[in-house]
């Protein structure tokens, strides 16, 4: 769970969550915490009925049908490379980059992500592997350095502005971008060795740890920039350069191979889902084919990364997360759902269930959560997802009647 969730999104984060909530940032981190141990639960719950490699995708179907299902792996989809772009974004903003420099270094990264993915999958996990141990060890330091000076006096600039609920709102749809992940491994919930027992134990250590994680480092970026925070492109090397200059270039390079990885990774995962639409035939049949010689799904990997890298172009790093983090909302609620839909017809695919005793109550609380984040979008980001969900939508019935179709002929 920590390794699924603590990426590429702390290193720049805390500038933005400061941005909108001021001082009450830390604030943003806890209710989220707290709206994510529900959602979590959901998926242990669904998980644990469901034997599904797919995660959400999986469930949702297996709860309400093939056209849900298809819903969810778009958006997912759609998450993920808005979240890529954002990352993406971020590592040219700590750059420095403008115009076609941007550009430039935008294109040089994606080919650099691209080609890392069409290697043979165990030389690309490999590497993955290899930068995912080193991705803690950054923040860790910069952990030492905030602890460390917290009898610095920070920097002198004008008082924070008054916080508003708009602003916590948002500041806490950036968090949940911070929190996207912790779901991930209880997609094998199924597979664990008594769930009822082992689950909630897990969740609680990997919540405690991040939660403090997170809140250091963002208090420790506050008290070490100030008010300089909400306008660093890179706070946690800009907070580290104020004690110790070695410290700054070390959390700088953390950063940025982290970053890296991030973008890496995401592309291999990614790229599978995509392939695995089009091997169904729900999406174009050329997104399944596969290397004859590394047998990767390259039509996949190449459309997902041009369209990663077409959207980083056009957007910034705090809208894009923004975008990517309404997306993953759709697929957590529809998630919640599911789970309480699952128990309602006792579907227990895996043996016994996990039967969480406050399953309904952690539902409600990851309902009401994704509830509120979604009232404080902005309303193009709303209509973005409405628009995407019933695009996706639209494209399964063409699918569908097209197979029929076919079946017909």
């Amino acid at each position: 769970m920590v390794n699924g969730v603590i990426g590429a999104g702390i290193f720049t984060l805390p500038a933005a969550v400061a941005l909108l909530a001021g001082p009450a940032a830390p604030a943003a981190y806890i209710l989220c915490a707290i709206i994510m141990a529900g959602i979590v639960i959901c998926f242990a719950e669904a998980g644990s009925r469901v034997p599904t490699s797919g995660g959400a995708y999986g469930t949702v179907e297996a709860a309400f049908g093939p056209a849900a299902g298809f819903v969810t792996g778009m958006l997912l989809l759609a998450s993920d490379a808005l979240a890529s772009a954002g990352v993406a974004a971020a590592i040219t903003d700590m750059l420095g980059a403008v115009g076609l420099h941007r550009v430039a270094l935008l294109l040089a990264i994606y080919a650099t992500v691209a080609g890392i993915n069409l290697l043979p999958v165990r030389q690309t996990t490999r590497l993955i592997t290899a930068g995912t141990a080193l991705k803690l060890l950054p923040l860790l330091l910069f952990v030492i350095v905030a602890l460390a000076a917290f009898g610095v006096p920070p920097p002198p600039g004008p008082p924070a502005s008054a916080v508003t609920l708009g602003g916590l709102g948002r500041a806490m749809i950036l968090t949940q971008f911070a929190y996207s992940g912790l779901e991930t491994p209880i997609c094998a919930s199924g597979e664990i060795r008594n769930p009822a027992h082992t689950l909630p134990r897990a969740l609680f250590l990997a919540m405690l740890f991040i939660l403090v994680l997170y809140i250091v480092v963002q208090v420790g970026a506050q008290h070490l920039l100030g008010a300089g925070l909400s306008h660093s492109t890179k706070p946690l090397a800009d907070g580290a350069a104020r004690i110790s200059p070695l410290a700054g270039y070390i959390l700088f390079a953390g950063a940025g191979v982290s970053m890296l990885i991030y973008l890496t990774s995401d592309v291999l995962g990614m790229s599978r889902l995509l392939f695995a639409f089009g091997r169904d035939r729900r999406l174009p049949s050329w997104l399944g084919r596969l290397h004859r010689r590394t047998h990767v799904p390259v039509n996949a990997v190449a459309i997902y990364v041009s369209v990663a890298f077409l959207l980083a172009i056009y957007g910034n790093f705090l809208d894009l997360v923004s975008q990517s983090t309404l997306a993953v909302i759709g697929v957590y609620a529809l998630v919640c759902v599911a789970a309480l839909r699952l128990r309602q017809r006792d579907v227990r695919l895996a043996g016994v269930p996990l039967d969480f005793p406050g399953l309904k109550w952690a539902a409600f609380v990851g309902l009401a959560g994704m509830a509120a984040m979604v009232a404080a979008a902005k309303p193009v980001e709303i209509a973005w997802l409405v628009g995407v969900s019933a695009a996706s939508l639209a494209a399964h019935a063409i699918t569908v009647r097209a197979r029929a179709a076919s079946v017909g002929g």
